[in-house]
């Protein structure tokens, strides 16, 4: 998309969408944003949480990486962009859920699947970033063994999602708020190619379809 195509979408924003919603952005610079909801989301380019829920300005509070992933706690002092927002989240904002968005074919999670190929490119953050999936990719290739390539990818999708839900409870102010009742986790699944949402479930240990027409 070159930039001309893009300053001509501003241009149709202006005209078309800023008018009927100027009052609720003014409203939400004066009276702040109050989003219920934290989703954690890949940066891929053909993700886009506020259109596939339809979420309207101040809704989401959005947090975006490589394979949607959150890291363990670390107080190394270091840059943390991702562990930064999630405690803005909470802290800041008093988010009631956290949500980790997983899609289907996953740039970040094919690299982690397929170790030489990021050799190869020569890639340094990448592969170090999605490092911390390679024990779930080993346990997806050890228990898949004679799955095709394509069911292995996707499980390895869902285990990143379920990584991400284990290393956010390493937060102690994640996991307090979550022995208080006052902040949900959620796992769930999008398929980008088929436009399906899977929501995992604890009980069940799947991630399980939902009806859209329900």
């Amino acid at each position: 998309m070159p930039i001309k195509t893009l300053l001509t979408g501003y241009r149709r924003f202006r005209s078309g969408y800023w008018p009927d919603h100027a009052r609720a952005f003014k409203e939400l610079v004066s009276g702040g944003q109050h989003p219920r909801v934290c989703m954690v989301a890949c940066s891929d380019s053909r993700i886009d949480p506020a259109n596939e829920f339809q979420a309207g300005p101040g809704q989401l509070f959005v947090v975006r990486n490589v394979a949607n992933l959150v890291p363990p706690f670390e107080s190394d002092g270091h840059y943390h962009g991702t562990s930064a927002a999630l405690e803005f989240a909470v802290k800041e904002l008093g988010v009631e859920h956290i949500i980790v968005l997983g899609h289907a074919h996953c740039g970040g999670v094919k690299a982690v699947m397929d170790p030489q190929a990021i050799e190869e490119k020569g890639y340094s953050f990448v592969s170090a970033w999605v490092s911390m999936l390679t024990p779930a990719a080993r346990r997806v290739r050890a228990t898949m063994s004679s799955a095709s390539p394509e069911a292995r990818q996707r499980a390895c999708e869902q285990q990143a999602v379920m990584v991400s839900l284990e290393n956010l409870i390493t937060f102690p102010w994640i996991a307090e708020r979550v022995e208080e009742g006052a902040l949900n986790l959620h796992g769930w699944y999008f398929d980008i190619e088929a436009g399906e949402l899977l929501v995992y479930d604890s009980a069940s240990n799947t991630f399980n379809l939902v009806d859209p027409n329900s």
